[in-house]
């Protein structure tokens, strides 16, 4: 393509088309739409517009590729259109990675910014995307996190019933289209938003109905021939405008709505002692899980909350500015015998104003009397909001899990145990949670939360705990396939016995259904960081601790996605502030970073970090391999052996790795694979084993584990 200028000095092109080749196939969807825009841009600037588009750009990335250096200078340009379909969205392929990820870079340095004021006064990306697919949710979010906001363009989706395509310029039932868009009126949007971009780009100053300088240049000759009158008239025309400005009042300037975001305070519990208090903290989670089904709402959770129990806690305002939320919501309650009373009320923190307040007080006589009260109180916190609540929301936060009563108030003293620390509570939390079962075995959420707790205290697929794991698992996907909590614990069991491909069809599931959920998001992220796919991992694990910032899983998946994306700075940034949330556990991955950084000195002469000796000794293992020292190495990898490790065999490997011996590396390896050790599903990005993975034991490990590769 001949190299033409841009309207503004220094660029190369005025728009720069991003495509994948794979979707220009078949009937040329691409090439038809760049040859219709350039039509309608035509009769839409009076100057020449020059667009960039390549008709064989690359397609995939490897790691081979060279990116041809004239490249960058074509990305310089004013406003860059990527044609997102369901493919363009991979971080693998060429377009993403050189184009797409590239021009965002380019454009945050340049001389106007990736977003600028446009004179209507509203801002706008230099982005702007042409969608021809309706998209999954992680795909939406992986471009929202690079562009800073959300995805916003213009659609040529056709959909119907079963169908979604890109829409075509001679369509044949174009009333069919559920978008209710045509093609000609989608070109004319695109030109026009293009012309309102570039024209921001120009005139910077310029607003709505102001006149650009060149155009009221007028000759002074000509200006000698004005009639008096005419002068006359402009003057006085001229001082009624100044009179208007100064004396008319104006509207009021709209303010901009305040975000709906809530955190839901530790409910007090006013009864005479503290044997009803798990009746009153499962009201209190129920509540807060009813306002995260409204998406109007941002909902902090419980364990973000959690500290300020405290009677001597700060006040609504400081609460507030800590959690980053507009609104708090108190309550206090009491149960005795088969009755309960609850107060409830919902604060604006800046004023400390007091918006909704209720008391209730019922006698239970059935599941229906709690859970009609839980969800009458959410709907009442939405309606003083101004909350839209859709009929699908308002069918989730009214659903009753359970009749029976006994099996619901066992199913809360469980919950109440399971999120306490102790082993010994947990142990509490197991017994609560059969006993829910035993009375209604039909209950979904016990089942569901029997399968998280084995599932997290074994480190392999082999053991009895994980076999009870994968089986109460499936009996609550049995009960309840609609629940998005039980349908990723299983895509957590499934990816641990290295089925990625089932798995990743159960996170795409559970996205669909309840996109919002922390502990679906943080989950999600925990695949995508085992499958590589660093932009959706550190996306997903970023979304999930927007709303729970303290919860120390989500912190610890946030840490992983940083390292394994090689970002260990903000890896580092985030374990420290999981350490200073008092929670431990994470010594591994502490000495992980440390090793990738080459810091030496800190493994050998610090103490144990969390009084942890045996991630030490992996590191020091590793390091002495490094260095050299082989017989300290060994001793060290066989003290580990010894004390009988949690994935004991991946981390002997992970030491040899740091030595010249891969044949030890695979011997190793292949016995956490026979083990079935959990560790292992991160094969595929743990960076200790890069420099083999062309060795051919490890490809093979790689084939028999299906690993995405």
């Amino acid at each position: 393509m001949v190299n033409m200028t841009s309207l503004i000095q220094g660029f190369d092109y005025d728009i720069f088309i991003s495509y994948r080749q794979k979707d220009n196939k078949g009937d040329r969807w691409v090439s038809e739409f760049v040859d219709a825009l350039k039509t309608e841009l035509e009769s839409t600037f009076k100057e020449e517009i020059t667009v960039y588009f390549d008709i064989n750009p690359h397609d995939g990335l490897l790691e081979t590729h060279d990116v041809d250096a004239s490249l960058k200078e074509k990305l310089k340009c004013l406003v860059f259109i990527p044609i997102i379909s369901r493919t363009y969205c991979d971080p693998k392929s060429f377009a993403w990675e050189h184009e797409f990820k590239a021009f965002i870079e380019t454009a945050h340095q340049d001389l106007f910014g990736l977003k600028i004021n446009l004179p209507s006064g509203n801002v706008a990306s230099r982005v702007l995307p042409v969608r021809i697919h309706d998209l999954d949710i992680t795909d939406i979010k992986l471009c929202e996190t690079l562009l800073g906001g959300v995805l916003r363009g213009v659609d040529f989706v056709y959909k119907s019933t079963g169908v979604n395509r890109p829409l075509r310029a001679n369509e044949d039932h174009p009333r069919d289209n559920l978008s209710k868009t045509y093609y000609r009126d989608q070109i004319n949007k695109v030109a026009n938003a293009v012309k309102e971009i570039i024209t921001a780009i120009k005139n910077p100053n310029q607003k709505v109905g102001d006149v650009p300088d060149e155009i009221i240049k007028v000759k002074t000759g000509h200006q000698k021939k004005l009639k008096p009158k005419i002068i006359i008239a402009s003057v006085i025309i001229l001082a009624l405008i100044v009179l208007g400005y100064f004396f008319i009042q104006r509207p009021a300037k709209l303010s901009k709505p305040v975000e709906k975001s809530i955190a839901v305070l530790p409910f007090i519990n006013d009864s005479p002692n503290d044997s009803t208090t798990y009746f009153i903290n499962g009201i209190m989670e129920e509540i807060l899980n009813n306002l995260q089904k409204i998406k109007d709402f941002r909902v902090l959770s419980r364990t973000s909350t959690n500290q300020y129990k405290s009677p001597n806690k700060p006040t609504i305002p400081e609460i507030a500015k800590k959690l980053n939320v507009n609104y708090i919501v108190e309550g206090s309650g009491q149960k005795y015998g088969n009755t309960f009373r609850l107060r409830v009320q919902l604060i604006k923190a800046d004023k400390e104003s007091h918006l909704w307040a209720e008391s209730y007080e019922k006698e239970i006589r059935e599941t229906k009397d709690i859970y009609s009260t839980q969800s009458e109180i959410a709907q009442s916190i939405a309606s003083a909001l101004k909350a839209t609540i859709t009929p699908d929301e308002k069918q989730l936060i009214n659903k009753i899990p359970t009749t029976s009563l006994k099996a619901y108030d066992a199913y809360l003293k469980g919950q109440f145990f399971y999120e306490k620390s102790p082993a010994a509570e947990n142990e509490k939390a197991i017994l609560w949670f059969n006993e829910a079962i035993r009375l209604d075995s039909t209950f979904a959420l016990p089942w569901t939360y029997l399968s998280m707790y084995y599932c997290r205290i074994t480190s392999t697929a082999d053991s009895p705990e994980f076999r009870e794991a994968k089986r109460t698992a499936e009996r609550a996907l049995e009960l309840d396939p609609t629940s998005g909590i039980a349908i990723v614990n299983m895509a957590e069991i499934l990816d641990n016995e290295y089925d990625f491909e089932a798995a990743e069809e159960k996170i795409k599931q559970a996205l669909k259904i309840d996109p919002d959920n922390q502990y679906i998001l943080r989950n999600a992220g925990r695949f995508y960081t085992k499958l590589g796919r660093r932009d959706e991992s550190i996306s997903l694990c970023n979304r999930a601790i927007q709303n729970d910032p303290n919860n120390p899983t989500t912190l610890v998946y946030l840490t992983l996605a940083y390292y394994y994306a090689d970002r260990l700075t903000e890896a580092m940034a985030t374990l420290k502030k999981y350490h200073e949330l008092e929670y431990k556990g994470l010594s591994w991955l502490y000495y992980e970073i440390l090793l990738d950084e080459g810091n030496i000195d800190k493994i050998v002469k610090e103490p144990s970090f969390d009084d942890d000796d045996n991630s030490r000794n992996v590191a020091l293992a590793a390091v002495n391999f490094k260095l050299g020292h082989k017989n300290v190495a060994e001793n060290l990898c066989a003290r580990l052996v010894k004390n009988k490790i949690a994935d004991c065999a991946w981390w002997v490997a992970y030491a040899h790795a740091y030595g010249d011996e891969p044949e030890k590396v695979c011997t190793w390896l292949e016995r956490s694979y026979d083990s079935k050790e959990k560790h292992l599903s991160y094969l595929g990005v743990e960076q200790a084993f890069k420099k083999f993975r062309n060795e051919p034991c490890i490809k093979r490990l790689l084939k028999k584990m299906k690993f995405p590769i």
